[in-house]
């Protein structure tokens, strides 16, 4: 079993895609947009794909996959206005400079609301919303020890 975080953009999810697919990495190996959408389909609610009622434009992403690591991140575009609160996507990595890299490429343009350093768990770990607004948890596992 895999779990993935879905995410909903105001509109600006092809940016997130290059953004994120930047920051770290990732590989895109889904993108669909709203206008991939059959036509006896767009006849019918879309409730199923976006959290509002209306159909976004359809040059609007209707889901895209990225693959970052052995994870996966999907995210669609919605026609409302969306807030991200009460959770975290959490990047892990057992390499220090890759974690500072997607710390580093991710705080850019957002806000960084706990600065990278080594912790007690960590050896490397740092908070940050990004400039759309969702909030990210990076930690570098320390190596075991016996």
């Amino acid at each position: 079993m895999q779990l993935s975080p879905y995410l909903y953009f105001s509109g600006n999810c092809e940016e997130a895609i290059a953004f994120y697919q930047q920051a770290t990495g990732a590989e895109l190996t889904v993108k669909m947009t709203w206008g991939d959408v059959p036509a006896e389909k767009k006849q019918q609610p879309q409730k199923q794909n976006s959290p509002s009622a209306e159909q976004p434009a359809d040059d609007k992403i209707m889901h895209a996959l990225l693959h970052i690591g052995d994870g996966e991140l999907q995210m669609s575009d919605s026609a409302e206005a969306v807030s991200y609160n009460g959770f975290a996507v959490s990047l892990s990595s057992n390499d220090p400079a890759e974690g500072k890299r997607w710390f580093d490429n991710l705080s850019a343009g957002g806000k960084v609301t706990l600065e990278w350093e080594e912790t007690f768990w960590a050896a490397g770990f740092g908070t940050l919303i990004d400039k759309f607004g969702v909030p990210w948890r990076i930690n570098v596992n320390k190596p075991a020890t016996d």
